[in-house]
């Protein structure tokens, strides 16, 4: 077993596919597979299932790249410390619900380590697909929320991909709206209050249950309803229409206009927000400090709030 071996798995696991892996790896893509069959036989594992859709990691696949990721993690350490070599490019993936404390941590990460070359992705994206990512390991980190009528659901889908709920937060329900809306004097509003306005939630595509809603109180008939794609639109519409949205409350103002304010929602609910990573997977370095820059955006926007 090679350390360049351990990259091509590593590589092929974040591509998703051998021609891909083989394509940044700049090698042929025959070289690739014998060299992945080489080091499964050596192993006498199955580290990818191959089917023309693509590649499917296992389970023992999922545990040997736990291991993967730390050894070329503290074989690029000693090469930067020991070496002249140009600094290897780092990855760093995270799939998030829509909350705005997920990309505040995230500009603070880029801002704040001092590497000369990197790949990260931040993806903003359906909950399915932030639990299949993780779960296929191509992000290290994923953000979402539980509360009582999702949770046996979201707990099977996190099970079955051996994954781990992490709690950052517990929030009561709010509704996010602009400030010059006729609500927003309120020092609370009810559901019945709402009926007014256009009900705004985000788009889950095939996935589309009740269960996998961004906005808790999914089932609840609306005369009103919105689906969007991506934030920039919602909070467009919650000015441009006086719609409203229901999220946790926690807003960042140094990243979004102050036209969007955030009023309770007097319902008995709670929202319970975390972040999800892989049980066979070593949380790299990058992604220990992304959590602590989690942590410290949330208690600074709770603050504010």
């Amino acid at each position: 077993m090679t350390l360049q071996q351990l990259k091509y798995v590593i590589e092929v696991a974040r591509s998703q596919s051998i021609n891909k892996a083989a394509q940044r790896l700049f090698i042929s893509q025959p070289s690739l597979s014998n060299a992945l069959k080489e080091l499964e036989e050596e192993l006498g594992i199955t580290i990818f299932l191959r089917s023309n859709k693509g590649i499917i990691i296992t389970s023992e696949g999922s545990e040997f790249l736990g291991y993967a990721r730390q050894v070329v993690e503290q074989a690029e350490l000693l090469e930067s410390r020991y070496t002249n070599t140009t600094s290897p490019q780092k990855f760093f993936g995270v799939s998030a619900q829509h909350y705005a404390f997920a990309v505040s941590a995230f500009v603070r990460l880029l801002k704040d380590y001092d590497i000369e070359k990197y790949e990260f992705s931040l993806r903003e994206t359906k909950t399915y697909e932030i639990i299949e990512d993780v779960k296929n390991l191509r992000s290290e980190i994923g953000i979402l929320y539980v509360n009582e009528f999702n949770k046996k659901v979201i707990n099977k889908f996190l099970g079955e991909g051996n994954l781990q709920f992490h709690e950052l937060f517990t929030a009561k329900p709010h509704i996010f709206i602009s400030s010059i809306n006729p609500l927003s004097k309120k020092e609370y509003v009810t559901l019945s209050d709402l009926d007014p306005y256009p009900y705004l939630s985000y788009e889950q595509g095939d996935y589309n249950s009740f269960y996998f809603s961004e906005e808790i109180l999914s089932t609840l008939s609306r005369p009103k309803n919105i689906k969007v794609t991506d934030r920039a639109t919602l909070f467009n519409l919650l000015i441009g229409l006086n719609g409203y949205t229901i999220s946790t409350g926690v807003i960042s103002h140094k990243l979004n206009s102050k036209d969007i304010i955030a009023v309770p929602l007097k319902v008995d609910e709670q929202i319970h927000v975390g972040y999800i990573t892989h049980k066979n997977v070593t949380n790299s370095t990058m992604a220990n400090t992304y959590i602590q820059y989690l942590k410290e955006s949330v208690e600074q926007e709770i603050v504010q709030l």
